[in-house]
Parts: C-alpha cells; sequence; structure tokens
C-alpha cells in the first residue's frame, strides 16, 4: 500500500535545541498521518560537544541523515565556513528525504543553514520560537531571517507573534503555542536528589547554583572577560556552595569559556563541570538547584516553572521576555555577586512561566495537520502592520 502520510523533516543542531524539540518529535512520530523524518547537524555530531546524536538514538529516535557542519575552529571565519557546509549538505539531504514540511526551531547557524537550503529547494517552513529578541547576539538577525524563509510560525509568546506580524507575515500563519520546552518539564519524570547525586558524581550543599555562560556573539573578544567575572564572583561562594557549570555551545569563542570552566572546577572543592548533561538530568538538576547564573536562554524560559530565580547577565538574552524571578545584571563581579545575593533572597513560589503551559507540542501538530496542501503555502504576500 502507498504510504500517504506527510513527511515532516526536523532538524536539530545541539543539546538545548533537541530537549524543545523532543515532544515536538515525539508527536509527529505518534501521529498515523504523519511520518518523521529526522536531521542531526553540528554540535551533536562533535566529540569536543559530548556525541549527542547517541542520546537522540537512545531516546527512540531513527535519524535519517547526520550532516556535517561544524568546522573545529570557533573563529567568525569558521562558523561562516560551517554555514555554508551545512548548506551543501542539507540540500543534498532534503533532495533526498523530500518532505513536504521542514520543522526548524530558534536562531542558531546550523538552523540558518537548513532554512537557506529549504528556501532554494521550494520546500515550506514551520518555525518555532520566532520573533523573539535578543540584542546582544548575532542569533537576532537569524532569527528574523529564518522568520522570512518560513511560511508557519509558532511564538512562544505573544509579544513574539506581534513581531512576527510587523516582518510582514501573514497573521493566520502566525501562532502562539507557547514553549515546547514546557512540554518536557510536565511529561517527564525527573531524577530525585539523590539519584542525580549518583548519577554525576556530585555533593549538594546547602546552596546550589546551576551555570551555563555563553558567548554574546555580537561583542568581539569579550567572552573570558566576562567569563573570568563570573567565575571570580562564583568564587566568593565556593567552596560553601555547590556551583555546577554546563559548558558552552559550539559559537564564536565558546572553547576559551569551556577551557576556562574546566580550570574552575579542577581548583575548586565542589565545583563540577559537564560537557552535556541531557535534557532529563539538565532539568533534574534546574529542580534541586536554588539558583540559574548565566546568560542562557533556559533562566528565561525553564527555570520559571520550578519557581527559580534566574541571574541574567549581560546583553545576551536583553529584551527578551523575561518573569518575575529574572535578575538582570552586568558582566562585573559585583554587579553579579549583588544579583546572586539578591537571588537568594527572592521568593520565587508565586512565579508563573510566561512562556506556556505544557502543551505546545499539541497545538504545533495540530496547526500543521490543518494545512493539507503545503506548497499552497510557498508564494507569500507581505502583510503591512495597521497603523497605531
Amino acid at each position: 500500500m502507498p504510504d500517504n502520510r506527510k513527511k515532516i523533516c526536523v532538524v536539530t543542531g545541539c543539546r538545548a535545541e533537541y530537549g524543545l524539540l523532543y515532544w515536538v518529535m515525539k508527536r509527529i512520530a505518534a501521529d498515523d498521518e504523519l511520518h518523521l523524518q529526522l536531521l542531526v547537524t553540528g554540535a551533536h555530531l562533535s566529540p569536543e560537544f559530548g556525541l549527542t546524536w547517541r542520546e537522540i538514538e537512545k531516546d527512540g529516535f531513527v535519524i535519517d541523515e547526520k550532516i556535517e557542519m561544524l568546522l573545529s575552529s570557533d573563529s567568525p571565519v569558521g562558523i561562516g565556513k560551517s554555514v555554508g557546509l551545512g548548506v551543501i549538505g542539507f540540500s543534498e539531504a532534503l533532495q533526498r528525504l523530500a518532505p513536504d514540511l521542514l520543522v526548524l526551531l530558534g536562531d542558531r547557524f546550523e538552523i540558518l543553514a537548513a532554512a537557506q537550503a529549504a528556501l532554494f529547494a521550494r520546500l515550506p517552513v514551520a518555525h518555532i520560537a520566532g520573533g523573539d529578541t535578543t540584542e546582544g547576539a548575532f542569533d537576532e538577525a537569524i532569527r528574523h531571517s529564518i522568520t522570512k524563509m518560513s511560511h508557519l510560525h509558532f511564538a512562544t509568546n505573544e509579544v513574539a507573534a506581534q513581531r512576527i506580524r510587523q516582518l510582514g507575515e501573514n497573521p493566520a500563519h502566525i501562532f502562539n503555542a507557547g514553549s515546547p520546552g514546557i512540554d518536557y518539564i510536565k511529561n517527564s519524570t525527573l531524577l530525585s536528589r539523590d539519584e542525580l547525586q549518583a548519577d554525576l558524581g556530585i555533593t549538594f550543599r546547602e546552596k546550589n547554583v546551576l551555570v551555563t555562560f555563553h558567548p554574546a556573539t555580537l561583542e568581539k573578544a569579550a567572552a573570558a572577560s566576562q567569563f573570568g567575572q563570573l567565575l571570580d564572583a562564583l568564587a566568593l561562594f565556593e567552596p560553601e556552595w555547590g556551583i555546577f557549570i554546563t559548558k558552552a555551545n559550539a559559537d564564536p569563542e565558546g572553547r576559551i569559556i569551556n577551557e576556562m570552566a574546566d580550570e574552575f572546577s579542577a581548583a575548586g572543592t565542589n565545583a563540577y563541570t559537564f560537557t552535556s548533561l541531557g535534557q532529563l538530568r539538565y532539568l533534574s538538576l534546574l529542580r534541586e538547584v536554588d539558583m540559574v547564573v548565566g546568560n542562557s536562554s533556559s533562566g528565561l524560559y525553564e527555570a520559571p516553572s520550578f519557581q527559580k530565580p534566574t541571574v541574567d547577565i549581560g546583553a545576551r538574552q536583553q529584551g527578551r521576555l523575561a518573569a518575575a524571578s529574572v535578575i538582570h545584571c552586568e558582566p562585573v563581579r559585583e554587579d553579579i555577586v549583588r544579583a546572586i545575593r539578591e537571588a537568594a533572597a527572592r521568593d520565587c513560589s508565586r512565579v508563573e512561566n510566561p512562556y506556556g503551559d505544557g502543551h505546545s507540542a499539541a497545538r504545533i501538530v495540530a496547526e500543521i495537520k490543518k494545512i493539507h496542501d503545503f506548497k499552497s503555502l510557498l508564494k507569500k504576500h507581505f502583510f503591512m502592520a495597521s497603523p497605531t
């Protein structure tokens, strides 16, 4: 019998993005009318970042193709060349797989490569988490560029949805779905405190901090200085506090951050650095710590669901919607220390997460299934925003 299911191809390029996509992929795979195709690329395929494609297969997903694109260099030239390699690899893979729709999430350079390949292949794109703003990173430009190359838009909040409308996209194809990362929190059985200690070889203290810091990619040669200020601040609390650091993404200047994190944990008595925790262990650890510190979107997306305060450092997340649990500070030791102490005293028990209710994946898949002819989405009209 012919297979009449619609082929929905999902791209993932790093550990954090995969965690956000997990329940979208699960729902597509479980639907009788849809067929999941999976392209894995970027840091997933790198030994330096933990070969996390193995975690994807361990979760039961079949990887249709692995797109090698990540150069060893973390310089701007290396990232630019990686995007070029990605466009080549995705173009060839999309020709072979011939999907009906490509699903992309976010704003990383790997996803930009996939979007460009889809544009030239005349392949409709559904984009998750467009419309956000992050003024300190080139992710900002990538995100809005992908919006203009996409046809269905699943924003994580209403403010982001309004920005997509301002970019001239069809209001009928813009949906406030919430963040699918919240779905993982609502639908997963997280590890207990004792299980985490045994699994990770860590010891919790009276106070514990989860740290993730990425380069602010629009600030040249600033990563080492800013992360050094953060480590100097953390040193004032260690060894009395437990400090758990997850390494940076494959971004310009990310390698120096990871080297500094290794040195800090090697010198400390209760500081630990992890290349990749995976989504289950990461969220389990997030539930057990007292606060999140750094500049990762996780501090804004996921931490409020656990009523945990976030110390958001510098400009990387500047402009992004934030819950009342988020404390912003400058990448300077004294201000970071001030913010950490404020976070330790803040009551977040009544904080609500502005990024959704844990049903985002169901909304996304339901809207995708309503489209009977994906090719009809390709020719787009520019919708002028109403004057205010």
